[in-house]
């Protein structure tokens, strides 16, 4: 078995398309996590132990188990509402991405594409291994997001500390060179 398959799957249905597991999820995002198990006892040989040890022993904790539910923390792009508060957010905060959106970026900002935010962190470090998991040319992004609060624009932090907003300007990125 491999776990990053697991993952991967997990972030599919969990995420974007819960059909391609047969599971649904409720208005906030929680899918049942015995019909997940089944699902990736089948095409994975991964049980419930398995799937907890994923959910435990990731590094960027994108999934949480709460009895017998489970759901992603973040990055949906069907339809939830995971409760989340308006948070103030640090002066700064980064995002890694691929050098070759540069050039939209520059024009449009950062913006949510099909999932419900742009996704942001809290260290240039955690944006380094976001941007390098496609192992493709680098850039990471900082951002005032002092100065996008005070000009109105709102922030959330989810469970696992990942920053989400809904679109940043270009006003208010600066490229910094890529820490790798």
């Amino acid at each position: 078995m491999d776990d990053v398959r697991v993952s991967r799957f997990m972030s599919l249905v969990l995420r974007h398309e819960p059909a391609k597991a047969g599971i649904t999820l409720d208005a906030k995002g929680w899918a049942d996590l015995d019909t997940l198990c089944a699902v990736t006892k089948r095409r994975f040989g991964a049980g419930p132990d398995d799937i907890s040890r994923i959910v435990a022993k990731s590094d960027k904790q994108r999934f949480v188990i709460e009895g017998r539910r489970i759901r992603a923390n973040q990055g949906h792009s069907v339809k939830v509402d995971l409760d989340l508060e308006p948070a103030a957010p640090p002066s700064v905060l980064y995002h890694g991405t691929i050098e070759e959106v540069a050039g939209a970026i520059a024009l449009k900002g950062l913006i949510r594409g099909n999932r419900h935010h742009v996704h942001l962190s809290a260290d240039i470090e955690t944006a380094g291994r976001v941007a390098h998991r496609r192992r493709k040319p680098c850039m990471i992004y900082k951002i005032d997001a002092l100065a996008m609060a005070e000009a109105g624009h709102v922030f959330y932090c989810s469970d696992n500390d990942v920053w989400l907003t809904g679109h940043v300007p270009p006003s208010f990125l600066t490229v910094l060179e890529d820490p790798a």
